[in-house]
């Protein structure tokens, strides 16, 4: 039999992955293949995410090289990522692309640290909308006669535990990822 405490700390450690997803997203000064993540291509009338078409490469800290899988796709692939809108201007050279990726400005680097407090606190927001569900489960339990008291503290106690331990590592991944950001 699962406790609610088992059944918690999976939809927690679902709203954590998620968050690290979100992270990754988030734009460093570094060039990292997961920026073009978001990033999709009308190629062969559809919408294709960059990873689907190409190998994305870091040759350089500061530099991106797209090879595609097809040729063809090249200038397409290119065309997606300056729809995108993400401030990078890919240059096409014969077969492949490649991408300078400019160095932030201080107002850049706090614009994107700002994004990645809203996704924190989103984050933790899911969180504790677990805490609060599963909680109500128990007490529901408890008022059905399904469990005892003891059970239902030893429980709540269990589910609050997992709280505070999935928004510290929230909190610590974000300060991790804020201290990459806002080196320069």
């Amino acid at each position: 039999m699962t406790t609610f405490t088992d059944q918690t700390k999976t939809k927690m450690q679902g709203a954590l992955d998620h968050f690290k997803t979100e992270l990754k997203n988030l734009r460093t000064n570094r060039a990292n293949p997961s920026m073009l993540d978001g990033v999709f291509v009308e190629v062969y009338g559809a919408q294709m995410r960059i990873k689907e078409l190409a190998n994305v490469t870091v040759p350089e800290p500061r530099q991106l090289l797209i090879n595609p899988f097809d040729p063809q796709t090249a200038r397409a692939i290119a065309k997606g990522i300056e729809v995108a809108n993400l401030n990078l201007q890919p240059v096409v050279e014969g077969q492949s692309i490649r991408i300078n990726v400019p160095p932030m400005d201080e107002s850049m680097r706090k614009q994107i640290v700002k994004q990645g407090k809203e996704k924190a606190e989103d984050a933790k927001i899911a969180i504790r909308d677990i805490r609060r569900k599963n909680n109500e489960l128990v007490r529901k339990n408890k008022a059905d006669g399904l469990i005892t008291e003891d059970v239902m503290k030893k429980e709540e106690k269990g589910i609050q535990d997992l709280t505070d331990k999935f928004c510290k590592e929230i909190d610590d991944l974000f300060a991790a990822r804020e201290k990459e950001i806002m080196t320069v």
